[in-house]
């Protein structure tokens, strides 16, 4: 396998990798996307609930009860298929840093690195499944409820959207299935 691919795989997964942990730490998986004037800008995460007044910039969030409350399904879901997805992709970055040919760890068995570079790859591949079925699942479960409240005629006010945090978890998981390709299959 040639360094530049291996440093290209090594790269998106990294990238990849820094996308699926921004996504389960931020607070953004649904935005309200009401058409008339709004006051305040909202957002749900997996965490917390936060508003962001428009006039003034502040922002104030409300945390969620505890991780053992009771919680919707998409949430928990979520959740847990993220962290996964995360610890996943951490473990595969490892294990691929030590199997880069660049770097000196165990230099004289080729064959050792290159076996730890299509375990890496496999758990890359893993952890992008996981990964993308939360962010997938959470989308799907908010197009559900909006589709739902619509064809039941009603409204509530304020309906929400996919936030960025959402795509951002769709995207870190398709890299990281990228670069799992990459390593695995040697295009």
């Amino acid at each position: 396998m040639s360094a530049a691919l291996q440093m290209t795989a090594f790269s998106v997964a990294l990238l990849s990798t820094l996308f699926l942990l921004l996504a389960t730490c931020t607070d953004c998986w649904m935005v309200n996307a009401d058409d008339s004037l709004e006051v305040s800008h909202k957002c749900r995460g997996l965490w917390r609930e936060c508003v962001t007044n428009m006039q003034d910039g502040v922002r104030t969030c409300d945390q969620y009860d505890s991780i053992l409350a009771d919680h919707p399904v998409k949430i928990v879901v979520t959740r847990t298929l993220l962290i996964t997805a995360d610890l996943l992709a951490g473990l595969a970055l490892a294990v691929l840093l030590l199997g880069l040919d660049c770097i000196k760890f165990l230099k004289e068995d080729p064959g050792v690195k290159l076996k730890m570079r299509y375990g890496a790859g496999g758990i890359l591949g893993v952890g992008s499944i996981l990964g993308l079925v939360g962010s997938v699942w959470y989308a799907v479960d908010v197009y559900v409820e909006r589709a739902t409240l619509v064809s039941h005629n009603v409204f509530l006010g304020v309906h929400y959207d996919f936030g960025w945090s959402c795509w951002l978890g769709m995207a870190g998981s398709i890299g990281c299935l990228v670069a799992s390709v990459l390593l695995t299959c040697r295009l």
